[in-house]
Parts: structure tokens; C-alpha cells; sequence
């Protein structure tokens, strides 16, 4: 048996969220933690939140974080006592287990054994039968003949799902739904299997319809107990890959939950399984959505992705059991203490891009905005604003998690956390996660694993309602009139002359009584509205009438107004130009919206065709800057000159690409409107 001295450095044999997380309960136990990286991952989160940190290779995962020699080594050469494998990469493989221990160092996760009982779901599903655990009807035999595979099938019934035997991560799986449709999609999954496994045996079990997918939580120490710290469901799904999970299920009574509990335990006890793991199941519905019986499905022999909802509502830390199990402790705490209260739920936010497929995104997050941590929201983050999401990797940004004492005030957190969430560079799948906690299915708790396959519009954004639109609409509006009062103000404040009337506030504009003309694009559509007013006190006229707007305020990136007498309260986040807000972006609490701000006048030389010589002042105003000199090549777009005009700087570009011929102004030169201020060379 080992010592139950606790690990003073351990090495994480991986990267991202999951690193960070475990180094965060390590630093909080005093445990100081090792990180290894690739040449893609050096300045990442969990390079710099370790203690040290050891280069493994390049930047595939092949080339780094699958070599188990390079990380081996790494744990030698920092002196670490035991390896936290995470998930993903290595965590599930026997052979890394064994030559972790081989070499005297402590693998954080079950034995090598128990893996290799759970690497083949035909081997495991014979092994959970032997033990008693409920398996789906189907046949895992070693003849893997076409001709007496159809027939097990036909005896089956159908439909049915072929998967592949060492498959994982929604790979070589197939649903037939009838004799003809077999042998074809039989051929094609071991196909995906060999390609994907190298090995191309199949099993068939009955497909049960509308299934729900429940996990189980389990432990185990080594001095042989077993118990389980209750499920999660994660029936939101796309493609077999999770997108929400919860606890506590809404579709489990008591009497299903702890029946689930014993037969996790049962399948646990039937591998002597040591540490974390989760045993999978598909559960039945009827036609009234009423469970209809439960299915093994597998053990994942590692910590799960989703496990903080477990955390969040058991109380617990899971990454401080495994390391006190590996350290040899006894299980913290019996199945009677274990508790449950509340409801917690996470989503995970990627770089993809949901409307062209849930297409993977890179690049570096240029703003990355996450509500801050709470009692009621937790953030499982493994990178920053300013860093790089690679093509490397899985595009995760964060997990959200949220908790709240029942299901509907959780989903409501959801909700107010999700529309904290601004994120530049790669797209990303937020609006998308804000459309789905919304959705029916999930509000009803009826979601099941096949919801978001069968309907992927019915979670596709749809035009907001036309009232709601234009809201948001004038809301960014005023924001902007707010936001430029304001920049004018500082710029006043730092002026010499103060008193200077392009330094005023006030809306006065020559020869427009007060009317502003503004002008803000929403994607392809170009939205002009006309403002008058100052200091909160708008009215703001665009082609479906006037709004009066009182007592408007902007502070932390919320607006307050009164609109038409109404007091309405949205979110609201700007980016400043050199004059004015160039990008607002809205959210009234339930859709997001984006605008960008343009001038309001565009020279009347800049056609459609890009033609012209010259480039006009839009109106009267000032040459603040000279961009391009005589003689100099441009090309269509470019910056030639900046004036400011109506309290906005305006640039004027390049009507086509040329030579610049002539500039007739200066800057500090007033100049009225229709003025041509630089000419191109015919």
C-alpha cells in the first residue's frame, strides 16, 4: 500500500482549461504543480500559472503531448512524485499508465488494468453483463462476417446502431433503420473505425429513440470501496459530442437515481476501479417522456470534462480526491454523506462557427470578456484576452458553469452570464449557447441526444421581432451620442480654449438646428438616423418615426434611458475610434446585436464603381491630418486626408487606386463643403 503522505509536485501531462484547473486546487492544497507545452502552447495559461515548465515538442499533439517518453522525462528531470494526466491526450491509455508507474511516479487515475477492461466497448459490455449491470440487447461476438452480422442485426430488430468496438468521441457509429440500409452502413463505419482506430470491429445494440444520456460519478480508492457522488445529464448533444450538461437531471426520481447510483457502483466494483470515473448510460423514454429503463453505455476511465457541476452541487472538489486517492487515502467521505443541493449547469465556449457547420475558429482573442467568478458562476478558463486559440488544439475557450438553488433560476444565471460574454478574433458558438438555453426542449428539460441533429435550424439565429430590433437599434444610438459627448468633453478639458465651439456638447450644429445626422451598418444593412438633444435628453427620428429618449446614462456597460416614457436597462459594450464609438454592441437580454458606426457623409466620388478623381470635403469642417503627399502611388480605400466635422473625425480615402496629383489643403484648414481637397492623376 502507499503512503498517504500527501504529493508535494506533481506534473500535468496536459494543457488548456484542464490544466489550469488542477493547478488551481494544487495551489490551494500547497502541492507545487509542473506544466509541460509545445512549441505552439509556450506563452499559454498554464505555462505561466505553474511552478515550471518543461518543452516536449512540437506543436501536433503527435509531436508533443502524446509522447509519454517526453513527458516521463520531463517528471523525472522536475522531480515530480505523480502525474495528472487530465482528459483528452493520454489520460485514457493503459500503456502510459503502466510506464508511469514502471517508472516509480504515481499515475493520478485508475490502474492500467481496469483501462484495458474498458478500452474495448465490446469487452466492457460483455463485463458489465456478467456483472449484472443493464446493457442494451445486441451482439459484441468476435465474428465480424457481413453475412452473420446482418443476421444478429435482423435479430435484433430494428433500429439499430452499429459502433465501432475501439472507437470514442462519436466516431464509427452508425443508426440503420432497416435490413437494406445495413450492409452499406456497415462497410462505411469500419471504414471511419479503421481509419480512425486501426482496428474495424463493430458491435451492434438495439438504438433506443429520443435516449437520454445520463452519467454517473464514481470513486474508488485502494482499499476497495466504491461509491458514486450522483449523475449529470448530457443530453444536449451535436454529433455525439456534449454541448450542456447538468445536475441534477430533471428526468430521474428518486427511486431511477439511486437504482443508476447501485449499478455504477456494481460496474465500478466489477474492475476494480480505482479514482475517477463516469459510468455512461442511455436512458429510455416512453411516449409520455417517462423513463422507460436504463443502459449501460461505458466507463470513462478518467475526470470528465463536465465534472464542476458535480462540484458546485455535492460541495466537493474532485481534483483533491483524485490526488488523496493516489496518494493512497481513503475515500474522503461514505455514500450516506454524500450530498446534493441546487442546480448547476455548464457550457463550454468555443471558437467555432456554428452557422457554417460549427466550423473550428483560431486566432488570437483580441477581447475576451467573461462575467466575473461568484457564489452563483464559475469560470474554467485556459485562456486570456490577447492570447491565441491554435488550430492545434481543441478551440475551447472557457467553461461557464453556473449554480443556483433550482433548475430555473440556474437556467436564468445562464442566461445573465452568457450575456456577459463578449469575444473578438475567432468567431465563436455564445450566441448560439444563448439561442439553446432559450430553446423549449431545454427550458422543458425534454432535450434528448438527438434534438440539435434533427432540428439544427430550430437553433439558428431568426429575425428579431421588429419592435425589439429597433430598440436596439436606438439604444446603440444613444450610446453613441452619449460616448461622443463624452470624448468631446475630455478632449475639451485638455484643450487650450475650452471655449472653442468644436469643444461644445451642447448638439448645436451649423446651419442644422441641432439635428445630427448618424449613421450605423448592421452587417450588410445601413441604418441613418437623425438625433437631436444632448446630456441624456435625445430625440432620435429614424424611417419608422421619432422616439424621445430621457434620463440616459451609460456606466458599467449598461445603458438606462427612458424611451417614450418606458425605462428600459440593456447591456451595452463600445469600442472608441479616434472621435467617436466605431463598434457598439448591444444586448437587451436576450438576442445580441452589433453595430458599426460610419460617418454620415461619404464623398460623393465614392460610387459603387469606385471611380472618380477627387476627393470632396462630405460638409464644412477641419483638415486635422495630411495621410499621403504628392506623388505618392495609393490605392482605392486608402486614407488620404482626416477632417473633423460634426465632432467626428472623418477619414476620406482613395475614391480608386492611382497617383495623387494634387493636395489642396492643409491641415488646420477650414474648408466649406463640396471643397476638393486632393486630386488623383487621370
Amino acid at each position: 500500500m502507499r503512503s498517504s503522505a500527501m504529493f508535494s509536485k506533481i506534473l500535468i501531462a496536459n494543457r488548456g482549461e484542464i490544466a489550469c484547473r488542477v493547478i488551481r486546487t494544487c495551489r490551494r492544497l500547497g502541492i507545487r504543480t509542473v506544466a509541460v507545452y509545445s512549441d505552439a502552447d509556450a506563452d499559454a495559461q498554464h505555462v505561466r500559472l505553474a511552478d515550471e515548465a518543461h518543452h516536449i515538442g512540437g506543436a501536433r499533439p503527435q509531436e508533443s503531448y502524446l509522447r509519454g517518453e517526453a513527458i516521463l522525462e520531463a517528471a523525472k528531470a522536475s522531480g515530480a512524485q505523480a502525474i495528472h494526466p487530465g482528459y483528452g491526450f493520454l489520460s485514457e491509455n493503459a500503456d502510459f499508465a503502466e510506464a508511469v508507474e514502471a517508472a516509480g511516479i504515481v499515475f493520478i487515475g485508475p490502474k492500467a488494468a481496469s483501462m484495458r477492461k474498458m478500452g474495448s466497448k465490446a469487452g466492457a459490455k460483455q463485463l458489465m453483463q456478467a456483472a449484472g449491470v443493464p446493457v442494451v440487447p445486441g451482439y459484441t461476438g468476435e465474428d465480424q462476417s457481413p453475412d452473420l452480422l446482418q443476421r444478429e442485426a435482423d435479430a435484433i430488430g430494428y433500429p439499430l446502431m452499429i459502433k465501432a468496438a475501439h472507437g470514442g468521441g462519436g466516431k464509427g457509429m452508425r443508426i440503420v433503420r432497416g435490413p437494406s440500409e445495413f450492409l452499406p452502413n456497415l462497410e462505411s463505419c469500419q471504414r471511419e473505425a479503421r481509419n480512425a482506430f486501426g482496428r474495424d470491429r463493430v458491435l451492434l445494440e438495439r438504438y433506443v429513440e429520443n435516449p437520454r444520456h445520463v452519467e454517473i460519478q464514481i470513486f474508488g480508492d485502494a482499499h476497495g470501496e466504491v461509491i458514486h457522488l450522483n449523475e449529470r445529464e448530457c443530453s444536449a448533444q451535436r454529433r455525439y459530442q456534449k454541448v450542456l450538461e447538468e445536475s441534477p437531471s430533471q428526468l430521474l426520481d428518486a427511486d431511477l437515481r439511486a437504482a443508476m447510483g447501485a449499478a455504477a457502483v456494481q460496474a465500478g466494483r466489477a474492475i476494480d476501479y480505482q479514482n475517477a470515473g463516469t459510468v455512461e448510460f442511455i436512458v429510455g423514454q416512453d411516449a409520455d417522456g417517462r423513463p422507460s429503463g436504463f443502459y449501460f453505455m461505458e466507463i470513462n476511465t478518467r475526470l470528465q470534462v463536465e465534472h464542476p457541476v458535480t462540484e458546485l452541487v455535492t460541495g466537493l472538489d474532485l481534483v483533491e480526491w483524485q490526488l488523496r486517492i493516489a496518494a493512497g487515502e481513503a475515500l474522503p467521505k461514505r455514500q450516506d454523506e454524500i450530498a446534493q443541493h441546487g442546480h448547476a449547469i455548464e457550457v463550454r465556449l468555443y471558437a467555432e462557427d456554428p452557422e457554417a457547420g460549427f466550423l473550428p475558429g483560431s486566432g488570437k482573442l483580441s477581447r475576451l470578456r467573461l462575467p466575473e467568478a461568484s457564489a452563483h458562476v464559475r469560470i474554467d478558463a485556459g485562456v486570456i484576452e490577447g492570447d491565441v486559440v491554435t488550430i492545434f488544439y481543441d478551440p475551447m475557450i472557457a467553461k461557464l458553469i453556473v449554480w443556483d438553488e433550482d433548475r430555473p433560476r440556474a437556467l436564468a444565471r445562464m442566461r445573465d452570464a452568457l450575456a456577459q460574454c463578449a469575444i473578438e478574433g475567432p468567431k465563436s458558438n455564445v450566441a448560439f449557447l444563448e439561442r439553446l438555453v432559450r430553446h423549449p426542449s431545454v427550458v422543458g428539460a425534454t432535450i434528448d441526444t438527438g434534438t440539435l441533429d434533427r432540428d439544427p435550424d430550430a437553433f439558428m439565429p431568426t429575425p428579431a421581432p421588429t419592435p425589439q430590433a429597433r430598440l436596439a437599434r436606438i439604444a446603440a444610438t444613444v450610446a453613441s451620442l452619449l460616448l461622443e459627448e463624452a470624448h468631446t468633453r475630455g478632449a475639451a478639458a485638455s484643450s487650450a480654449d475650452p471655449t472653442s465651439p468644436w469643444a461644445l456638447a451642447d448638439g448645436w450644429r451649423l446651419g442644422h438646428a441641432g439635428q445630427r445626422r448618424l449613421v450605423l451598418e448592421e452587417g450588410a444593412i445601413r441604418h441613418t438616423l437623425l438625433a437631436q438633444g444632448a446630456s441624456g435628453a435625445y430625440r432620435i427620428d429614424d424611417a419608422e418615426g421619432s422616439i424621445d429618449i430621457r434620463a440616459a446614462s451609460l456606466a458599467d456597460d449598461m445603458l438606462v434611458a427612458r424611451f417614450d416614457g418606458e425605462g428600459r436597462r440593456l447591456r451595452l459594450q463600445a469600442e472608441l475610434g479616434a472621435a467617436m464609438p466605431s463598434r457598439i454592441d448591444v444586448h437587451d437580454g436576450e438576442r445580441r446585436w452589433r453595430f458599426l458606426r460610419v460617418p454620415a457623409y461619404q464623398p460623393a466620388n465614392e460610387g459603387a464603381d469606385g471611380g472618380g478623381d477627387r476627393v470632396l470635403a462630405p460638409m464644412p469642417g477641419r483638415v486635422v491630418l495630411i495621410k499621403a503627399q504628392v506623388g505618392d502611388r495609393v490605392e482605392q480605400g486608402q486614407d488620404l486626408l482626416v477632417m473633423e466635422a460634426m465632432k467626428m473625425e472623418l477619414a476620406l480615402k482613395a475614391p480608386r487606386a492611382g497617383i495623387v496629383a494634387e493636395l489642396r489643403a492643409q491641415a488646420g484648414d477650414f474648408v466649406e463643403a463640396d471643397a476638393a481637397l486632393a486630386v488623383l492623376a487621370p
